[in-house]
């Protein structure tokens, strides 16, 4: 089957997540994508919480698979030769360098430009171009911090917390895939490149958009009603931390179930929506709330919302979770299990549908990755094992009109 994003080459200048999540979703719908790696040594993550000695890490096996590996010192006249080709056959190329580095390499935007007026330059920044932070270095949690993600996570009598969610790194992959294919459109209609940047503080708080609303609604009536702090607790004059609460204005919480006591994760979510109050009722045996002056309303109900949720968690105690979703899936009630990532790994729906894989891998055998969470119609995306540091070097450079000849002579110099 044709993939979309076939004919499409990609020049990988990325490391670590947040530039290989951006890439390896590309290469799943077909793009050429080249992860182009210091000889000897590779992308970081090949290392990083290694579980098997001498085969790559899971860090990298899971952000790096569809794709081909070239070695390539650039610091070398001769492996600048090759970029130089590379540039000239490809469409886009991906970076998340420090500031500068590019330049410092001698691949300005005005000389890839000049080598490839069509190329497409996309960007992982800390921060965007002109923030008064753009000169720091920024990781995951950094982001996160920065976004106002943390500021906003976590209980009210605890520290900012940050989210074992990918939001800074992973997550401005996403953004920087959705950049590119609009470049890739716009140069279409235009026949020129252009120059493509997401900033991780920018992409932690586009998820955190909700939060910037509630800090508009907190700044002009001093309160936020769908918080636990209201209507006993105070606030301040910033959004504050609600806990578990829901985040779109149905109150909601995590509730335990049986077995809380021994198993740390015997909870579910459960989510009082006004429109599913009376089967929540019903569900509960309350059929007296739904009527009731004190219950019947979200705003008569907010007062003593954890009176209710403990009215709740007492019709769990004698229900696993998984029994309880059963029950109340039946009332059309807003839940889920909290699913451990064992469980997750083992679910046959996940399975089934390509979100969970399991991919054959030459050095480390079988692993499990997270495949495509976007599914299609017409195309499943297949995934397939990320390469050996190198391991396509040859055939890129024989594809860029290298003979053998000039092949051994750039490992002579070890510029491959």
């Amino acid at each position: 089957m044709t993939k979309p994003l076939e004919g499409i080459k990609i020049i990988d200048f990325t490391h670590v997540q947040a530039g290989p999540a951006c890439t390896q979703l590309l290469a799943w719908f077909g793009a050429d994508v080249i992860k182009v790696e210091r000889p000897g040594s590779g992308d970081v993550t090949r290392n990083q919480l290694r579980d098997i000695p001498d085969a790559d890490a899971l860090y990298f096996t899971m952000l790096n698979s569809n794709k081909k590996s070239l070695t390539l010192d650039t610091k070398k006249p001769e492996g600048k030769e090759v970029l130089e080709r590379l540039i000239r056959e490809s469409d886009v190329l991906v970076e998340n360098f420090g500031p500068g580095a590019l330049d410092r390499m001698g691949f300005s935007w005005e000389r890839l430009n000049e080598l490839n007026p069509k190329m497409i330059v996309a960007s992982v920044k800390g921060f965007s171009d002109g923030h008064h932070y753009d000169d720091l270095k920024v990781y995951e949690n950094v982001a996160q911090c920065a976004g106002g993600a943390a500021s906003t996570t976590g209980f009210w009598d605890g520290p900012p917390t940050i989210s074992a969610a990918a939001l800074g790194d992973s997550n401005t992959g996403m953004h920087l895939a959705i950049g590119i294919l609009t470049a890739l459109l716009g140069r279409d209609k235009t026949g020129k490149g252009q120059k493509v940047a997401v900033s991780m503080q920018d992409s932690v708080l586009n998820l955190c958009r909700v939060k910037l609303r509630d800090q508009q609604r907190l700044e002009r009536v001093g309160y936020l009603e769908e918080y636990p702090q209201y209507p006993h607790g105070e606030f301040s004059d910033v959004v504050p931390r609600g806990g578990n609460a829901g985040g779109g204005g149905q109150p909601g919480w995590v509730l335990k179930c049986k077995g809380w006591e021994t198993d740390p994760n015997a909870y579910i979510y459960f989510t009082i929506q006004g429109h599913a109050w009376e089967p929540i009722c019903k569900a509960l045996g309350k059929p007296e709330w739904i009527d009731d002056p004190a219950y019947k309303t979200a705003e008569a109900r907010q007062p003593h919302i954890f009176e209710i949720f403990g009215t709740i968690e007492a019709w769990l105690a004698d229900k696993t979770k998984f029994e309880a979703v059963d029950i109340l899936r039946k009332f059309d009630i807003p839940c889920a299990p909290v699913l451990t990532m064992k469980e997750l790994a083992n679910d046959p729906s996940l399975r089934a549908s390509g979100t969970i894989v399991e991919v054959p891998h030459k050095k480390r055998g079988s692993y499990l990755t997270v495949g495509s969470p976007i599914k299609f119609s017409d195309m499943k995306p297949e995934v397939t094992a990320s390469p050996l540091l190198g391991e396509h070097t040859d055939e890129v450079l024989a594809s860029l009109g290298y003979s053998r000849q000039d092949i051994f002579n750039l490992r002579e110099v070890k510029a491959v």
